[in-house]
């Protein structure tokens, strides 16, 4: 089905359609090795930077296509059709939750180092921010970096981290100013450095081809050139990014859950029940065409937060609104394809049973779909 819409423009279309080729030929195939080994090939993240798919949000000077949060959206809708969401949070946590606190924040010297790699996709990226104590509560890490000569040195844990097994840099948060709770700067951790290690690699109930990492930072020393924008301003930084990471795990949302119901909607038409075909019956007829009615009001809010953004309005309550409603659609209509499926949708060996368990993150991930409903509760009523 095509997510044509208002937003969409010729250049836009165009790297939906490219990126919906590119996972149908790369990635779908392959997945199910994937889903075995935990870990997303990185020729396959080098290809795509071979594409220039890692770079739409990079500005043109340093070369991407300095595209804005639309892009962003299509991107993220059509690695959504990919059917394996652990590839895509691989993809998405490189390019739309760490890059942009590379690309926002970072010094010409930061830009120049990192960059080139980051947009080849050879240089992965991993968001540390995280922690056993601190999820949707940013303000409420206890990591620490103190002032150390002419650098800094970090102790800490962090928790549930996309990339963190096998990606190459990662930018972490720490507590910077302990007599502000908001006191904290971000800095930009390469694997290897002495003291950073990989505690654990955590085992999922989805997104099984992705790596998450525990990760623990033992007297970690960066130099001052690893710190990343402006001192005790971290928070900040997260903040500005959190309405792009929202949306993008929406944007995978949708395209997985327009895959689920056409799937489905296949299935249906084919399975003999009742001397019939399930299609012919009222109930699942109009069960799926309310599911395809509440999925195309999810993705038309999603676009239009998404042209906000890049109007420069403030997007916080439409964002947050469609990141709550939004991935709980998206688990709805998921439930609703297993159970059409009967039996064959409870197997592994189908993609519909995947498909909802890499669902049930989305309310989770990205901020709790009751943090969400907070934020937009705060900017109606008050």
């Amino acid at each position: 089905m095509s997510n044509r819409n208002a937003y969409m423009t010729d250049e836009l279309q165009a790297i939906y359609d490219q990126t919906v080729e590119f996972v149908a030929r790369e990635v779908t195939p392959f997945g199910d090795a994937w889903e075995e080994d935990g870990k997303v090939p990185r020729d396959v993240l080098a290809k795509m930077g071979a594409l220039g798919m890692l770079g739409l949000r990079v500005p043109e000077q340093h070369g991407g296509l300095g595209l804005g949060m639309l892009a962003s959206a299509v991107f993220s809708e059509a690695l959504g059709t990919s059917t394996y969401a652990g590839f895509e949070a691989t993809v998405l946590v490189h390019t739309d939750m760490s890059g942009p606190h590379l690309v926002n924040s970072g010094s010409p010297e930061q830009l120049a180092k990192y960059l080139p790699g980051v947009l080849a996709g050879t240089t992965i990226l991993a968001i540390g921010v995280t922690e056993p104590d601190a999820g949707s509560d940013v303000a409420g890490i206890r990591t620490k970096a103190v002032k150390d000569g002419d650098g800094w040195r970090i102790n800490g844990t962090k928790t549930f981290i996309t990339n963190g097994v096998y990606g190459n840099v990662a930018i972490v948060a720490a507590r910077t100013d302990p007599e502000n709770r908001y006191g904290i700067s971000m800095f930009i951790v390469p694997q290897g450095t002495e003291g950073f290690s990989v505690a654990k690699k955590l085992d999922k109930h989805g997104w099984r081809c992705s790596d998450t990492a525990e990760l623990v930072l033992d007297n970690v020393w960066v130099a001052d050139e690893q710190l990343l924008g402006t001192p005790h301003r971290g928070f900040y930084a997260t903040m500005q990014n959190f309405q792009n990471e929202r949306m993008v795990l929406v944007g995978m949302g949708v395209g997985a859950a327009q895959v689920a119901i056409d799937i489905t909607l296949e299935y249906c038409q084919q399975r003999k029940a009742f001397g019939s075909v399930l299609f012919d019956l009222g109930a699942i007829r109009q069960r799926m065409a309310m599911n395809q009615a509440k999925l195309d009001a999810v993705r038309a809010s999603m676009y239009h937060g998404a042209w906000m953004g890049d109007q420069g309005q403030d997007n916080v309550k439409a964002m947050s609104g469609v990141k709550a409603f939004g991935c709980e659609v998206v688990n709805q209509i998921m439930y609703d394809c297993v159970q059409f499926h009967g039996g064959i949708g409870y197997m592994r060996e189908s993609a519909i049973e995947r498909l909802y368990r890499d669902a049930r993150i989305l309310p989770i991930g990205g901020g709790a779909t009751e943090v969400m409903l907070e934020e937009v509760a705060k900017r109606s009523y008050q």
